[in-house]
């Protein structure tokens, strides 16, 4: 009897190891990314928060650079969410503490993670980093507001300081010997194109290459008959063999011609599908800088042709109907795939860019709204907040290895930086309160870019 209940007892110990053991290599493995789920997200088991919850859901945006034709949108356009009055506004830093920003003999705390959402703009007599005059090789004119007939450019002489520790400077050829061999690639809409432009301009500190290559053949970046502009650049540095490029998807969702043969025909709009060229280039991609929100209405979708796909079929789920909903699956959906790709490509690092804040005051772009203020950091030069204010972009990114790229708030204290009345394709009575004058606030966006690549 006693050797049976010894034997019973040795026979619980060898399972409590063997359960043991079972669980480290489980542990282990997830790790390893080997047990990440790459199963495709289901619109009924996605959480997304409504425009209540979130101040930056845009109603109706411009095209890619003529802001105020609005691609022709048919009227009226269906708004998709109400900007919520009642929600706390970014909170304004009139008296920092003395660490923020390194003054009075604080040195930054070396112990702290360096959070770049929160901080503040201080001024700086040296920027901007590249001249708008000088940089018409990779500026757009209408971004140029050194070309229009604007005055005031105190906008340009600010830097962003975080909280608590220093941002480098951004110097352009030490920045492309980082990126040797690299390819840094910008998909998205206007402001993402912006922030490529911007990009260029830091990289070549304004000046005139002549030796920097137009490689978008390389990456089938060409004028298709009757376009305007072809749907992405890419610009090769041959001393470095660093690549940037820009590839137009103002939704992240993957367009596919329901006729190809018909010129006029309608798109699925795969709401569940990453853009094919981020598939087909993924591998050669080492630094990627997604970002979508101000073409999700209606109006565009009319516009465009665009009808919303889900699992290769016209989408029938009324949980995902309203545009918001689309919009935060398609996030939901195109950082999921992309976490999983991770894995296969360990010299990738990928990042989703917050939305950045529109600026109408007194009305919209069609009624009236403004944005032509000449005082900058009228409402407060610092931000301190808990978590980001795109709630959508947070939760999209919340545990993966996709890296936020949070600029909504910081960018929200710069209402005087947008291109505004100044705009050389204005509408009469019609302010660009969405893009901004470059160089800009997009510039701080690229360097707090740079710094999360060191």
């Amino acid at each position: 009897m006693r050797l049976r209940s010894i034997n019973g007892l040795r026979c619980k110990q060898l399972k409590l190891v063997l359960l043991a053991f079972f669980i480290m290599f489980i542990l282990w493995k997830w790790e390893e990314g080997t047990y990440y789920n790459t199963e495709d997200i289901h619109p009924d088991s996605l959480v997304v928060s409504h425009p209540a919850n979130s101040k930056f859901v845009d109603q109706r945006t411009s095209s890619d650079e003529d802001f105020p034709s609005v691609d022709s949108l048919p009227q009226p356009v269906v708004k998709v969410g109400k900007q919520v009055t009642g929600a706390p506004p970014p909170v304004p830093l009139v008296g920092v503490p003395a660490n923020v920003g390194g003054e009075q003999g604080a040195s930054p705390s070396k112990s702290k993670e360096c959070n770049h959402r929160n901080g503040r703009w201080v001024p700086d007599k040296r920027r901007p980093l590249y001249s708008g005059f000088g940089c018409k090789q990779w500026l757009s004119e209408s971004w140029s507001c050194r070309l229009t007939q604007r005055t005031d450019f105190d906008y340009e002489q600010f830097r962003w300081q975080p909280e608590a520790c220093d941002m480098p400077e951004f110097e352009a050829s030490q920045f492309l010997m980082r990126m040797q061999g690299k390819t840094i690639a910008y998909v998205g809409d206007s402001l993402g194109r912006q922030m490529f432009q911007s990009m260029m301009c830091m990289a070549t500190a304004g000046e005139e290459r002549a030796d920097v290559e137009d490689v978008g053949a390389e990456y089938g970046f060409v004028l298709a008959p009757g376009a305007k502009r072809p749907d992405g650049w890419a610009y090769r540095f041959p001393s470095t063999n660093t690549t940037i490029l820009y590839h137009w998807s103002s939704t992240l969702c993957d367009l596919e011609p329901l006729n190809p043969s018909d010129p006029a025909t309608s798109y699925a709009m795969h709401l569940d599908r990453p853009p094919a060229f981020v598939r087909d280039n993924l591998h050669r991609i080492h630094v990627l800088v997604l970002n979508t929100g101000h073409h999700w209405n209606r109006g565009k979708l009319r516009a465009n042709k665009w009808e919303m796909y889900v699992g290769g079929s016209p989408n029938r789920n009324k949980n995902i109907a309203a545009i918001w909903k689309a919009k935060n699956f398609t996030i939901h959906s195109v950082v999921k795939w992309l976490d999983a790709q991770l894995p296969r490509h360990p010299h990738l690092k990928a990042f989703y860019r917050s939305i950045s804040p529109r600026h109408f005051f007194n009305g919209d772009w069609d009624t009236g709204g403004r944005c032509d203020s000449m005082s900058p950091l009228a409402k407060g030069s610092g931000i301190s907040l808990n978590r980001s204010e795109d709630t959508d972009a947070e939760g999209a990114v919340m545990g993966t290895r996709v890296r936020l790229l949070d600029v909504t708030a910081l960018s929200r204290l710069r209402d005087e930086g947008h291109i505004s009345r100044y705009s050389i394709k204005a509408t009469q009575g019609i302010q660009d309160c969405l893009h901004w004058c470059l160089p800009g606030v997009p510039d701080t966006w690229n360097e707090i870019l740079a710094a999360q690549l060191l």
